[in-house]
């Protein structure tokens, strides 16, 4: 019997009449979605650890370094929202096939390329089928789970793009520096070739029976317009790019470029301290997500609470370093802000749980793709920044690093201003609770030791 015949009482109890059933099936289809995230994640951080090698390379400086990472969120970005129209409209395994597609031939020029403006062409490729991946996932995660799991599946997916981000750290980097620059990128190209063949033989959008409303088309980019439109015009939409906004970018902004040059140049830290340090802050944002899906999912009432509390202790010891006084932060102190980085990432998916409620299933593509521009516009904002304020200080950490505070205050600000409209109307489109029961009378003769929750007292 297929799923869509499953009678309404034969559902598990957490799952709506309407949401799909979820099962072995759809962890099948959903692992290889992630696989193809995982390796697009893994060439996306590549170049953290290889920063110092590239300014070798291409005999660039700080604010040129900085443009490989800048041109490559520029157009992760930038492709966000076209990327959740094209899984509205074309559905997720052609979108994730051209990504991956896309993201190794990026991977494998940036390995082969001779020059500086080969070598942005090339992460420019990268970035734009990079941009194809979470979004197609989180999509796999709404249309093959119940609604009730959807704040766990995309912490896991955010996970395990965290341990693509670790292999970069512990595989690639020591790659790297044994076999050199060519052999360690044109290698690591061959994973997105592998996760190419599951995805094209066995994923499917959706279960039999499950597919979401067919989306209306209208003429003269009409469809386009009014997808964008109707997403945007929900506060929680909103509520939802700037969460992602705010809690995403100084982890990113770390892990994607300046954490290693700044604990190597700035803390003269070893390169192998540096890169455990890094290492610290995945584990940290993987034992963080699975406890962040857990709670949103049972207490969407902690979302808020989350992200401002994730916010707040990430300035308190990014403070506590940069302005530490003689420049130097102790180990511990550094241990710390690295274990609260992890934070950041687990937070940065709570943006996505208050867009999702906010748009029917139609519309999640375009509404999960306004979300992720948040933390990456901040991100490469960021990333810009630091690199120009390095050039122009001489290498000043301390006043670079200090720009973060200002992005984290705008977005602090406009979480506070959209939170009391988005939440309201969240609970317009649940609808009112359901009436409750009133409790039975108790009879006289009742025994002292029946608990009414028990099923003698139901």
């Amino acid at each position: 019997m297929s799923s869509a015949a499953l009678p309404e009482d034969a559902l598990p109890k957490d799952v709506l009449p309407k949401d799909p059933p979820g099962g072995r099936g759809a962890v099948a289809v959903w692992s290889i979605g992630v696989a193809v995230y995982f390796v697009a994640v893994i060439f996306r951080t590549s170049l953290g650890v290889a920063g110092l090698d590239a300014a070798d390379r291409f005999q660039v400086n700080a604010s040129a370094l900085a443009v490989f990472s800048l041109l490559q969120l520029l157009v992760y970005a930038g492709m966000q929202i076209p990327v959740g129209l094209m899984v509205d409209r074309l559905g997720t395994k052609k979108v994730l096939t051209l990504g991956a597609v896309l993201f190794t031939a990026g991977q494998i020029g940036f390995a082969l390329a001779p020059s500086y403006g080969m070598a942005l062409a090339a992460r420019a490729l990268l970035g734009c089928g990079d941009a194809m991946t979470f979004i197609s996932v989180l999509r796999l995660g709404t249309r093959w789970f119940p609604a009730r799991r959807g704040p766990l599946m995309a912490q896991l997916a955010g996970l395990v793009g965290m341990a693509g981000n670790l292999v970069s750290t512990l595989v690639l980097a020591p790659v790297l520096h044994g076999v050199g620059w060519v052999p360690a990128f044109a290698g690591s190209a061959a994973a997105g070739l592998v996760v190419l063949v599951p995805l094209v033989l066995f994923l499917r959008d959706h279960p039999e029976g499950y597919a979401a409303p067919p989306v209306a088309r209208g003429a003269h980019g009409g469809f386009v317009r009014r997808q964008i439109a109707d997403s945007w015009r929900e506060p929680g939409t909103r509520l939802g790019l700037w969460v992602h906004f705010t809690t995403q970018f100084p982890a990113m902004v770390f892990l994607l470029l300046w954490g290693m040059p700044f604990l190597v140049e700035a803390q003269g830290l070893t390169r192998t301290t540096a890169g455990g340090l890094l290492t610290l802050v995945v584990a940290s944002n993987m034992a963080v997500g699975l406890v962040y899906g857990q709670v949103v999912g049972r207490r969407p009432a902690a979302r808020i609470p989350l992200a401002l509390g994730t916010v707040g202790l990430t300035a308190l010891l990014w403070a506590a370093v940069v302005l530490y006084p003689g420049g130097r932060a102790p180990m511990g102190l550094l241990v710390s802000l690295c274990l609260v980085l992890g934070t950041c990432g687990p937070a940065s998916m709570i943006g996505f749980d208050f867009a999702r409620p906010a748009n029917p299933a139609e519309r999640q593509g375009t509404a999960s793709g306004i979300t992720n521009m948040g933390g990456f516009i901040a991100s490469m904002t960021t990333l810009l920044v630091v690199g120009i304020l390095l050039d122009a200080t001489g290498d000043d950490y301390r006043i670079a690093f200090s720009s973060v505070f200002v992005l984290e205050l705008l977005g602090v600000a406009q979480i506070l201003r959209l939170r009391g409209r988005a939440l309201t109307r969240e609970r317009e489109r649940q609808g009112p609770a359901p009436a409750t029961r009133p409790p039975r009378p108790r009879a006289a003769n009742t025994d002292e030791n029946t608990d009414e929750n028990s099923p003698a007292g139901v």
